[in-house]
């Protein structure tokens, strides 16, 4: 069986769903499949079962098809670095923090790591459904696309196009991205889905008709617009986010600073039926909130002093109900923050925090990156550590009258912590079953979508 590429005509098409979808579909088949991608950019990671990290999407993928996560579905990370810097991951463990321009001009070296990871899935799996990045048709950056051209011109991968209905010009950007592509690349196209389609779908059975008549591309299926609260990759996905809770108890705001990061932490909430989340990213009244909380963040200094010129930091300081802070959000709490080998800012700087925990950190050059089952909260709460930053007094967590502050992730998904704790600030609060919710919300996203996709033409286009 042939190794797939899901190729975007736009960034923000849906690969990254996309790729799932036709993963799922195809072991549902019986395929032994697994997901994909060469290089992505993004905040948002997570830790893997092998104490790796990779970004978020993949590792969603994999939670989906209940594969193994490990650094070989995510070869090469990207994440904010300092100044004009990125800081460099490959193969699941920090390496350096370069310049973008450095790191292009030295791609060819990240190669061997990208094609070692697909060998090694390529060996256990039948089929890899490989995500693209962007559109693959950047003209002036071809040459150094990882994830489109490079994937699909070294392993000869059968290619899906993904294109956005919904920003409009869906006609140009297939027609477009279709005929830029390499001839080689062309003849693998086994067709196009056109995503994110709202109303009636008859309406596009002229387009139809269009697309595979006069562009010669098959039409894999017309998909409708669904929202999906779950999985969120970057800030853009985050954005789209649909919430209309019909029983609600609790307002809470997450401070949404610049650099933030890991913001799968409140997809329980978001998905919530008792609580409206509001992302809060300027100097509003925070009173009408009975929760605030401080999100994980890539550059946890400069976000703290974003804090502090928007005056947020003051009314945080001066917030008299419950504040929740998790990993960059907690470092934040701490007396003193000091970035000594300059990991995350242009020079060695140290910054006041908020003081609430009698404590420095220093953010040290070794990377914490665990995935376990802590003792948290008076709880047993499953999840993972993933930050630079050490303290000695309060290594884990910290608590104190209407804070609690740790630096793992996840411990919303736990419901036996959101209940207890929720209850804590509204005794009206119930609660409900995150991971039974995941589940059918996810079966039901799929099954939604492969009606409308024509999976006989796709198996046999791959096999």
């Amino acid at each position: 069986m042939n190794n797939i590429s899901i190729f975007g005509t736009s960034s923000d098409a849906g690969k990254s769903t996309i790729t799932f979808v036709i993963a799922k579909i195809l072991q549902d088949l019986g395929v032994n499949v697994v997901p994909f991608k060469a290089q992505n950019v993004s905040n948002n990671s997570h830790v893997c079962d092998d104490g790796s990290e990779i970004a978020i999407a993949q590792y969603f993928q994999a939670e989906v098809l209940k594969v193994p996560t490990s650094y070989h579905l995510n070869p090469i990370l990207l994440k904010s670095g300092r100044g004009s810097s990125a800081s460099l991951i490959v193969e699941g463990k920090v390496v350096t923090s370069k310049d973008v321009r450095e790191y292009y001009r030295d791609l060819d070296l990240l190669k061997p790591a990208v094609k070692r990871c697909f060998d090694y899935l390529d060996e256990k799996y039948d089929c890899i459904v490989a995500e693209g990045a962007g559109s693959p048709v950047e003209l002036n950056l071809m040459d150094k696309d990882l994830s489109n051209i490079f994937i699909a011109n070294e392993y000869n991968t059968k290619i899906i196009l993904v294109a956005d209905i919904e920003k409009g010009g869906v006609f140009a950007s297939i027609w477009g991205v279709y005929n830029l592509l390499p001839e080689k690349l062309r003849k693998n196209v086994i067709g196009v889905i056109v995503n994110k389609f709202r109303g009636d779908l008859s309406l596009f059975d002229e387009g139809i008709r269009i697309i595979e008549e006069d562009f010669k591309i098959k039409v894999l299926g017309v998909l409708p617009y669904i929202p999906f609260n779950l999985g969120f990759e970057d800030s853009a996905s985050l954005k789209n986010f649909v919430q209309n809770p019909k029983n609600k108890k609790l307002d809470v705001a997450v401070i949404s600073y610049p650099y933030m990061s890991n913001y799968n932490d409140f997809e329980p909430l978001i998905a919530d039926d008792e609580v409206l989340v509001e992302f809060v990213s300027s100097n509003v009244s925070l009173e009408k909130f009975d929760l605030v909380i401080l999100p994980g963040s890539k550059l946890v200094i400069k976000d703290l002093l974003w804090l502090k010129q928007t005056g947020l930091f003051e009314q945080i300081k001066n917030y008299k109900k419950d504040i929740c802070a998790i990993c960059g959000g907690y470092e934040m709490m701490f007396e003193t923050l000091e970035d000594r080998y300059s990991l995350e800012n242009e020079e060695a700087i140290s910054e006041d925090g908020f003081a609430l925990i009698d404590d420095v950190i220093v953010f040290e050059k070794e990377k914490i990156l665990e995935k376990k089952s802590y003792e948290l909260f008076g709880t047993k709460i499953e999840g993972f550590e993933i930050h630079h930053g050490m303290c000695q007094k309060y290594p884990l967590s910290y608590e104190k009258k209407n804070f609690k502050g740790t630096f793992v992730h996840k411990i919303f998904d736990n419901d036996e912590f959101r209940t207890k704790y929720f209850k804590s600030i509204k005794s009206d609060y119930i609660g409900f079953d995150f991971a039974l919710y995941k589940k059918q919300t996810v079966d039901s996203f799929i099954s939604t979508l492969k009606e409308k996709i024509d999976v006989e033409y796709l198996v046999k286009s791959i096999s």
